[in-house]
């Protein structure tokens, strides 16, 4: 077979990257039993069903590239033993791995009980003011938890997606966590197809952090103990590491199929 002279970033990180194979592992070892689990997802969870054009731009320039995650406690880090294990510093750390020549910061605007208005409300100062080229977007969950009218939380949402779009500014949500103090919610349902609708309407991509940690837990057969807190609610260092390699895996996908897509309409 003829070797494929791969020239680019973007490709040269979709050959080598992880979300090529059906499973991805991490981990350091447990205190129980000396192995950590495998940070596993079919690649249909975790591919983004869209592209991020600026980012892919940004990458393929060699220019540096601002990434602002904002989002609740779950991207603050609640849970996590220390500020290193959220998930927005694990995904500076492996997509610094990814593209090591390109300058890259992630800057964390999770604030521990925000719904999608008091985020919508520091949008300007704590987003946009970044001047970000992609915006990793958790949102949806505490106005369920809170038993927040979901409807105006779409209309929220949808507004921020407005804002950041018209900027030129790449997105990714984030939808919720699959744990028990979230099951339990009887509007879960109902959260779940909002989400989905505003993102197909938007035409932004979804991190499927529900499906994913489903799949843990379901197909995986792991203990919610192995990636919850003991609130049964927020992510642990295990999980906050492993969704931060899916999710970094996720953006290297997306970035290279873009770039594929550019070079096949390019003249000969």
């Amino acid at each position: 077979m003829p070797k494929v002279k791969v020239s680019s970033p973007a490709l040269r990180a979709f050959a080598s990257s992880c979300v090529l194979l059906a499973i991805c592992a991490i981990g350091t070892p447990s205190k129980a039993d000396g192995l950590a689990p495998q940070c596993i997802a079919p690649s249909e969870l975790t591919r983004l069903d869209g592209q991020l054009p600026r980012t892919a731009s940004r990458i393929a320039a060699g220019s540096p590239l601002i990434i602002v995650a904002i989002g609740s406690s779950s991207t603050a880090g609640a849970g996590a033993s220390s500020p290193a294990h959220t998930y927005p510093s694990r995904l500076a750390v492996e997509l610094k791995q990814l593209y090591p020549s390109i300058p890259m910061t992630v800057v964390n605007r999770g604030a521990n009980g925000e719904d999608a208005h008091e985020m919508l409300a520091r949008f300007e100062e704590g987003v946009i003011a970044e001047k970000p080229d992609l915006v990793l977007w958790q949102v949806g969950t505490n106005s369920l938890l809170l038993d927040r009218p979901l409807q105006n939380a779409g209309m929220l949402i949808v507004d921020g997606l407005e804002r950041l779009k018209k900027r030129g500014i790449d997105v990714v949500l984030i939808n919720s966590q699959y744990a028990p103090k979230v099951l339990a919610k009887p509007h879960l349902p109902m959260l779940r197809k909002l989400m989905a609708a505003i993102a197909a309407s938007a035409n932004v991509p979804t991190f499927q952090r529900f499906e994913l940690m489903r799949y843990w837990r379901e197909s995986a057969s792991m203990p919610f103990s192995a990636f919850l807190s003991p609130d049964q609610l927020h992510m642990n260092d295990w999980s906050y590491a492993c969704v931060a390699k899916l999710l970094a895996g996720s953006i290297s996908n997306a970035v290279a199929r873009g770039a594929l897509s550019t070079h096949a309409r390019a003249p000969n």
